[in-house]
């Protein structure tokens, strides 16, 4: 994994995906590697340039977050997952932790939390 975690956007909501992917952008603690709208287009990108860490939506057409999350950390053992969420019941996130997800956060969080926790998911990936 390079010094400054690499990101893949995973999120079907494009208005929300391109401001979130501006935002990022504007960091010099984050890359964006890539930007999709869903799990399978994910695993497609993953397999030929697997990012540090994959920021993903919990609601998703076809593979939810929770099925995303699972095969994902299965196919690439060095990639780490955040999940974000705009409303997720506490079943679902603890769904999404059991798959093996570092953090499931809200939308609405603050830039800096979200940025944060992409940088503790790459630490936890490097100590697995």
């Amino acid at each position: 994994m390079s010094e400054i975690p690499r990101i893949l956007l995973v999120e079907d909501n494009a208005i929300y995906r391109e401001a979130l992917e501006l935002l990022l952008g504007l960091r010099p603690d984050v890359e964006i590697a890539g930007s999709v709208a869903d799990a399978e287009t994910a695993l497609e990108f993953c397999a030929g340039d697997c990012p540090d860490v994959v920021l993903l939506d919990y609601r998703l057409p076809g593979l939810d977050g929770v099925e995303a999350t699972r095969i994902l950390l299965e196919r690439f053992v060095s990639l780490a997952v955040v999940c974000l969420t705009g409303l997720a019941t506490e079943r679902e996130r603890q769904a999404l932790i059991e798959a093996g997800a570092y953090a499931c956060l809200t939308k609405d969080q603050e830039l800096g939390e979200i940025v944060a926790a992409v940088h503790g998911a790459v630490e936890s990936a490097r100590e697995r």
